[in-house]
């Protein structure tokens, strides 16, 4: 397949390339928002920026995808089950009390579960209600702001874990250093992003404005290693929608005429991004489960959060009966 070659504003963050391809210049809201490739190693960004970062994460990402500065009891429930199923994720590296960085705290339900669970929680979250939120709520340790502003040791941390945060920065590569920094010699760092590779969304969803970089396994592993981090394993969701690695700390690359192009992904990735269609996707059980599930879910969360205000309590009472051996909620 033959693609238009053009030029892009902000160097590829991966190789430092120039030369991108046009995915698409919608985003999922119908604006314009031009999603490019990179020729040379495969790469996707937002070129230009579609907003101020600093202002957007810090004011208006809450709003625009909860409709709300700080957490209602179904966010709160939601993200209690995502916190429980990124706890099964990483079980196996918290067998003793660990010290755990979580970057992105969000409301807090995941650290708030670390914590219960008897280790040393530290978190970063840019947006001061949901920051707030779970400082009150849950007795968490929260710095607020932007991570690359945090104010930590180097090798403080046995696990650090950014769930759905990387693909949201400026600059991924210094963000993924910044982090191997804080690791200790033998700790884990666990990163989960978007795969620009899914196919179970709407072909209009693929991109969209908060999501300034969008990854496959081969471009974050091989971002990673140029920082200095290698890859442990990966997991890929059931869906094909997310994928998690791990990672552990390796003799930084950069400056040592490090080859991060990666031949043939462009055109992996810009194929899957074309083909993905509509009617495609509608002849897979995909969109019709996703309909069930969410309608499901409100049903069990009306259920679930009546007559309940109280975030801690929610937990607390989800996380002791889905994890009643592990003693949540101990002081």
């Amino acid at each position: 397949m033959n693609r238009p070659v053009t030029t892009c504003s902000i160097p590829c963050n991966l190789c430092g390339g120039t030369e991108v391809s046009i995915l698409s210049n919608r985003s999922r809201s119908g604006k314009l928002l031009r999603t490019v490739i990179c020729e040379a190693c495969g790469l996707v960004w937002s070129d230009p920026r579609p907003h101020d970062a600093r202002h957007f994460y810090e004011e208006e990402y809450r709003l625009s995808y909860k409709h709300t500065y700080s957490p209602k009891p179904k966010h709160v429930l939601r993200a209690g089950h995502v916190a429980l199923s990124r706890f099964e994720k990483i079980e196996p590296l918290l067998s003793s009390r660990k010290t755990v960085l979580d970057v992105g705290t969000g409301g807090g339900e995941f650290a708030y579960l670390l914590q219960s669970l008897g280790h040393g929680v530290n978190g970063i979250e840019p947006n001061r209600g949901y920051a707030d939120y779970s400082i009150r709520e849950y007795g968490l340790t929260v710095q607020v702001g932007f991570v690359q502003e945090a104010a930590f040791a180097p090798e403080s941390f046995d696990v650090v874990t950014i769930w759905h945060v990387l693909e949201h920065t400026e600059d991924p590569g210094f963000i993924l250093a910044l982090l191997r920094s804080w690791l200790k010699p033998d700790g884990t760092l666990v990163v989960e992003v978007p795969n620009v590779e899914a196919t179970c969304q709407a072909p209009q969803s693929t991109f969209h404005e908060a999501h300034l970089y969008n990854f496959n396994v081969v471009s974050l592993r091989r971002l990673a290693k140029k920082h200095g981090l290698y890859e442990v394993k990966h997991l890929i969701s059931r869906d094909g929608g997310n994928i998690t690695m791990f990672f552990s700390r390796m003799e930084p690359l950069v400056g040592d005429h490090y080859d991060a192009s990666i031949p043939g992904n462009c055109e992996w990735i810009s194929r899957i991004v074309r083909q993905h269609s509509n009617v495609r996707r509608h002849l897979t059980p995909l969109p019709y489960v996703r309909v069930w599930q969410r309608l499901c879910r409100t049903v069990q969360e009306r259920r679930d959060t009546a007559g309940e205000r109280n975030g801690k309590a929610l937990l607390d009472k989800l996380y002791s009966a889905q994890l009643p051996l592990h003693s949540v909620g101990r002081p």
